[in-house]
């Protein structure tokens, strides 16, 4: 009996890890949450070690642990936490390191004068000051031009709220009431979960409560390493490359040579490029988490998140490189580094498991910022999301279409209507293109446009589109796919390309178009059935020109 009493202590932690993401999902005041889904929530034990995870975006999964275990760094000895306190970050260069857009709640649980856990979460905020709004630069060279820092405060002290910080936020912010919310809604989750796990405790006693939790990472551990014996072991490298920093320099290498053996996973980042001048800098916690997002995908994709699982994964990299910055990089875009960083293992490793990974993806968030004063309401606004496109092909079945990129996870792209109530923007189009690449036996997904028409004069755009020079990669055969790039489209006509910018100057009637890429092939393009190239053809997939050149037939 008591095994079943350590399994559904297990799937408690889970549903109330399920309970904090809904929480933050409805009491939060901007769309990149509440829409986007653009956070993760988490339940570790008095050690950091994760217990229970809630995803939007799947780039959060070394955050939650870490974020924690360095709050325990901070606060030890005489410096240590109390009961009702609440701590604050947003650190790059520390545990959860990811932006300073990223901002983790960390809620110490006690029972009977004892910490028995931890409940956090990590939410992007639209606006956290920084000298361009939604606090994103492709051109900030340091830490301090991205916005406000927060190295591990306490923003509750034994229950009481710490008026001073809240005074601090609020005129440091663009938008300050949006701000603030997202604050008291990540505080409201991490509440939540921190009363459904005293709930568990004073139903099974805490002594079990602990053994479920020691019995749940071990069970991770133990589905991980069964997983690594399906992978052939032996030593696989691959090299990729960052294309800009913002300033028109690069491309910058990223080198990566894997060690699989039936009991570890090494990943070695040594020989990357130095850090550089620029915001597309990530950092070693930053790194981690891309690898435990891929090491996930081919060990335990089924299973709930839990640091077991990632105890056969090493990551190694020497400080100062562009996946392993230091202060003070700026690291505002570091997504793009990021997504490239889980995209070059997923290339090694590919042809070894190719029913397990597929053809290359879209390799960017793509994600924009517009900002101005809505035309009907006169009020500040600043739209912040990531876009979706095409994801490769694998030896099954074609690629997904209009998917957010493997860093988003299980995030969302914001609808239409909120857009354009929220915002001074109109979508003129949302549509698959068909720009080409990709073909194969099986098809790479299509990527996407998305125009904004921009509504009032004074607008401006920041976005990061990397993938405009290099293609998504095919596999056995398949034909690459496309590029990320996006266009400003003046009202006089006249067009601009760009792969990065940054407060690009906007006028009421300019339309900006987003692409994002196709996804890439797998297998040889003249294995491809003839209906399904008509079928294609049909739903305008690829047109009747493209499909006689890329497939050698006539129609």
């Amino acid at each position: 009996m008591e095994q079943f009493t350590l399994e559904i202590i297990q799937d408690t932690l889970i549903a109330a890890g399920d309970e904090m993401f809904k929480t933050l999902e409805r009491t939060s005041m901007s769309p990149i949450i509440y829409e986007s889904l653009d956070y993760a929530v988490g339940i570790t034990n008095s050690k950091g070690e994760l217990l229970a995870q809630g995803n939007g975006i799947t780039a959060f999964l070394a955050a939650l642990d870490s974020v924690v275990c360095s709050t325990l760094e901070k606060y030890s000895g005489d410096n240590s936490l109390q009961k009702g306190d609440v701590i604050i970050t947003n650190t790059p260069y520390a545990g959860g390191g990811t932006h300073l857009s990223d901002v983790s709640v960390i809620y110490p649980v006690f029972y009977k004068e004892e910490l028995i856990a931890f409940t956090v979460n990590k939410a992007h905020w639209t606006e956290l000051g920084g000298t361009y709004p939604g606090s994103v630069s492709t051109v900030a060279t340091e830490i301090f031009q991205e916005g406000l820092h927060f190295p591990f405060i306490k923003i509750k002290s034994m229950g009481k709220i710490n008026q001073s910080i809240i005074d601090m936020i609020k005129v440091n912010v663009r938008l300050p009431d949006s701000t603030l919310g997202d604050l008291y809604a990540g505080i409201a989750a991490a509440e939540i979960g921190a009363k459904r796990v005293i709930n568990i405790i004073e139903k099974y006693g805490l002594e079990t409560y602990k053994k479920a939790g020691i019995s749940f990472l071990n069970y991770g551990e133990r589905v991980s390493l069964e997983a690594l014996k399906t992978i052939p072991n032996g030593i696989y490298e691959g090299n990729s490359t960052i294309e800009d920093n913002g300033f028109g320099e690069g491309p910058f290498p990223i080198k990566a040579k894997i060690t699989i053996t039936d009991k570890e996973l090494i990943v070695d980042f040594n020989g990357s490029h130095p850090q550089v001048k620029g915001a597309v800098n990530l950092s070693f916690n930053g790194l981690v988490t891309g690898c435990r997002s891929i090491f996930k995908a081919i060990t335990t994709p089924q299973m709930d998140a839990n640091g077991g699982a990632f105890r056969p994964l090493k990551v190694l990299c020497n400080p100062g490189t562009i996946v392993s910055a230091e202060s003070p990089a700026a690291v505002s875009i570091y997504y793009e580094t990021l997504v490239t960083s889980i995209d070059l293992i997923w290339k090694i490793l590919a042809p070894l498991i190719p029913d397990k990974l597929p053809a290359g993806h879209l390799r960017s968030v793509c994600a924009t910022f517009i900002s101005g004063v809505h035309p009907d309401t006169n009020q500040f606004y600043i739209q912040a999301e990531p876009l979706a496109g095409g994801w490769g092909a694998s030896n099954s079945h074609d690629g997904n279409r209009g998917q957010l990129s493997c860093g988003s996870g299980e995030s969302y792209n914001i609808p239409v209507e909120i857009r354009e109530m929220r915002y001074g923007i109109q979508v003129e189009q949302y549509a698959f293109h068909n720009e080409g690449g990709g073909y194969g036996e099986y098809q790479g997904g299509n990527g996407q446009y998305v125009d904004y028409k921009i509504l009032s004069d004074g607008a401006n755009l920041t976005a990061a589109f990397l993938g405009e020079k290099t293609k998504t990669w095919g596999m056995n055969g398949g034909h690459d796919g496309s590029y990320n790039y996006f266009k400003i489209i003046r009202k006089n006509g006249i067009e601009e390309r760009h792969s990065l910018g940054t407060n690009i100057y906007l006028e009421k009637g300019d339309i900006v178009r987003c692409v994002t890429a196709t996804g890439g092939g797998y297998g040889k393009p003249e294995d491809r059935p003839i209906e399904q190239i008509l079928l294609d053809i049909k739903n305008g997939y690829i047109t009747k020109k493209q499909a006689e050149k890329a497939y050698k037939i006539t129609l």
